[in-house]
This record gives C-alpha cells, sequence and structure tokens, in this order.
C-alpha cells in the first residue's frame, strides 16, 4: 500500500568518519614508504616480516580487550576494538610508518597497533586483573609462536634437512611469523611503560608509593623508542638474540 502523503523525508547521508589527522599521518606515511622503497631494494624476507607483523600485533591488542571483558571491562567492545578488521587497529606511525623505516633501513621490524583502550577501574579486581590483562598480550603471542613453530618443523624442517627440497614461500613465512611473535612477546615483557611487562612493577610496588609512580609513568612513554632511535646497535642485537633464540628452538 502506498503512502499517501508521498515519500518520507530523507536526512542527510553521512560519509565514513574519519579523523582528518589519522588520514593525513596515513597519506604522510604511504609517501614516505613509496619514498623510500624506490631509493631501496625491498627483499621477500622484509616484505614477509611486514605482513606477519600486523597481524600479530592485532592479536596481541585484541587480547588486552578481550580479557579485560571478561573481568568485567566493556571499554573495548563498546569502542568497536574486538574486531579482526584491521582498520580500528591501525595506528599510522607505529603500524605503517616506523616498521617500514626499520625494515627498509636494515634494522628489523618492530611497531604496534593503536592501543586497545581498558578502563582499568572497571575491573572486578584492578591492581591483580591488571596485571593478567596486560600479560595477555604476550602470552598470545607466544602461543602463536609454539603453533606457527610446530607447524614449520613437523611439515618443512624435516624434508629441508634431508634436501628434497627448497624451502617454499610459505614455509620461510611460518619461521618469520614465529620469529615474529616472539619478538613481539620478548620486547613487551621489558618493564617500561607503555610495554607490558611495566604491569607486573606497577603492581609489586607498594601502594604508598604509586601515587609518585603514576605521576612520572607519562614521562617514561617514549623511553623505548627513544631506545630504538637512537641506539640501533641496541635494536638490532635485541633482534639477533632473539632470532638466534628461535632458530635453536627450531634446531637449526
Amino acid at each position: 500500500m502506498s503512502n499517501p502523503w508521498g515519500p518520507a523525508p530523507q536526512g542527510p547521508r553521512r560519509g565514513p568518519n574519519i579523523n582528518p589527522r589519522t588520514l593525513a599521518w596515513a597519506i604522510a606515511g604511504i609517501a614516505l614508504v613509496v619514498v623510500l622503497a624506490r631509493a631501496h631494494t625491498i627483499h621477500t624476507e622484509e616484505v614477509l616480516l611486514f605482513c606477519a607483523l600486523i597481524p600479530s600485533v592485532i592479536l596481541h591488542e585484541i587480547s588486552h580487550g578481550a580479557l579485560a571483558l571478561v573481568f568485567g571491562d566493556d571499554t573495548a567492545k563498546r569502542a568497536g576494538r574486538l574486531t579482526l578488521n584491521p582498520l580500528p587497529h591501525i595506528d599510522p606511525f607505529g603500524t605503517i610508518i616506523l616498521p617500514a623505516l626499520l625494515a627498509l633501513s636494515g634494522a628489523g621490524v618492530i611497531g604496534w597497533a593503536k592501543p586497545v583502550p581498558v578502563n582499568v577501574s572497571r575491573l572486578r579486581h584492578p591492581r591483580n586483573e591488571n596485571v593478567a590483562v596486560a600479560l595477555v598480550g604476550p602470552a598470545v603471542n607466544v602461543v602463536l609462536a609454539v603453533i606457527l613453530g610446530l607447524a614449520w618443523k613437523f611439515s618443512v624442517s624435516q624434508q629441508i634437512q634431508a634436501g628434497f627440497a627448497p624451502e617454499p614461500l610459505w614455509a620461510q613465512f611460518l619461521f618469520i611469523a614465529g620469529y615474529v611473535n616472539v619478538l613481539l612477546a620478548a620486547f613487551n615483557l621489558i618493564p617500561l611503560p607503555p610495554l607490558d611487562g611495566s604491569a607486573v612493577v606497577e603492581r609489586l610496588l607498594p601502594a604508598r608509593l604509586l601515587p609518585g609512580y603514576y605521576r612520572i609513568r607519562p614521562y617514561t612513554m617514549f623511553l623505548p623508542l627513544l631506545l630504538v632511535v637512537f641506539d640501533r646497535n641496541a635494536l638490532y642485537t635485541f633482534f639477533n638474540w632473539v632470532a638466534n633464540e628461535w632458530a635453536r628452538v627450531l634446531g637449526l
């Protein structure tokens, strides 16, 4: 039956809600990557590192919000961050620009996604559960590394060691993705804010020292990044150590 008053008036259609600052960062990041890529030969290993890093970091971040939800905080869920869609998790600098710069400079790859919001005060037992919420991210990376390592070891390593066939590209990805997850777990357990290991330090502090810790914590947020920027040798040594340990675990 038709509407006797004619069609209902249509409200204005809203386009996608895009943060102009995020868009500017993304455009700048893409332009920077293009410029650097033209001056640098990109190797297969660098592409595989980048492809492994993004889903590993996203799963790391989702796990924080998912466990917080179990403990009573639905902040991440209401923010739309408990999703495998990579777009809501992308931090233009940490997910695109920094990993690309490190890969193109030959220093290795490290990065981060946009932190999943967690309201510690909404947890049922904030001091204890905050530690669990922080450490679940590295734990997920360890589990992923174990799964990837086992998949590589049982499907590829015996054939390669016997000299039957060269290592296929997908096998290289299994090895590199496992390495990336070990690297993420080890890096995030460094006890410096904003890394996950700092939650353990915070929990061990006596309650009387917490106000002072909270006052200085915002000024320590950039210490890991400063280490990356000003001491590439330290970063390379760390990457190399993780790679050697990962290879040793796989029996290489």
